[in-house]
């Protein structure tokens, strides 16, 4: 997931790393929380692997606060390559809470069938939560006192909102793909 979304916005434009952490947080804040102290050791990753490049510090401008110049992180072509196999992959990994909230902010750089093959899995896979969710609230509903109970179906009414969601969003999906559009 934060592979997806450091190639994504380096994709975007080349930016150091104060400024990718402060993206990603606002990118992945939104679908989870997102740790600092992973981000360094997956851009040291991705340089080694060479799908991000890192150019020599900007030394910051005389009488600035930091001593210390800024390395610049930028995406390679073999980098643009790797995103695109990403994004192309659908598994489980692209259903789940991290791994779909990461494609979908990416979904303008994926292909429109791939997007509809993440978009029904992750309906699928929040279906079947709902549904293990009234199986649950059926069995233990009366047992539950009354904060409980209202805490259980407040978690149903989100995950049935999303359901709607995502359901629109692939009827969306699917006449954008009959006109022929492909992004």
């Amino acid at each position: 997931m934060l592979e997806i979304a450091v190639l994504g916005l380096l994709g975007e434009s080349p930016m150091h790393g104060y400024e990718l952490r402060k993206r990603l947080s606002t990118l992945l804040g939104t679908f989870r929380a997102f740790s600092y102290g992973s981000l360094y050791p997956t851009l040291r990753r991705l340089s080694e692997a060479g799908w991000i490049s890192e150019e020599e510090p900007i030394e910051p401008p005389s009488g600035a606060r930091s001593r210390r110049g800024k390395r610049v992180y930028r995406l390679t072509a073999e980098g643009k390559e790797h995103l695109a196999d990403l994004l192309a992959e659908v598994g489980p990994d692209a259903f789940d809470d991290d791994g779909f909230g990461a494609r979908l902010a990416f979904f303008a750089q994926t292909r429109s069938d791939i997007r509809l093959q993440v978009l029904e899995g992750r309906r699928r896979r929040v279906e079947e939560q709902r549904d293990g969710m009234k199986s649950t609230l059926a069995r233990t509903g009366e047992r539950l006192d009354r904060y409980t109970r209202e805490l259980h179906e407040h978690g149903l009414e989100s995950v049935d909102r999303e359901v709607r969601w995502l359901t629109e969003l692939i009827e969306h999906e699917r006449s954008g793909t009959e006109r022929g559009n492909e992004r």
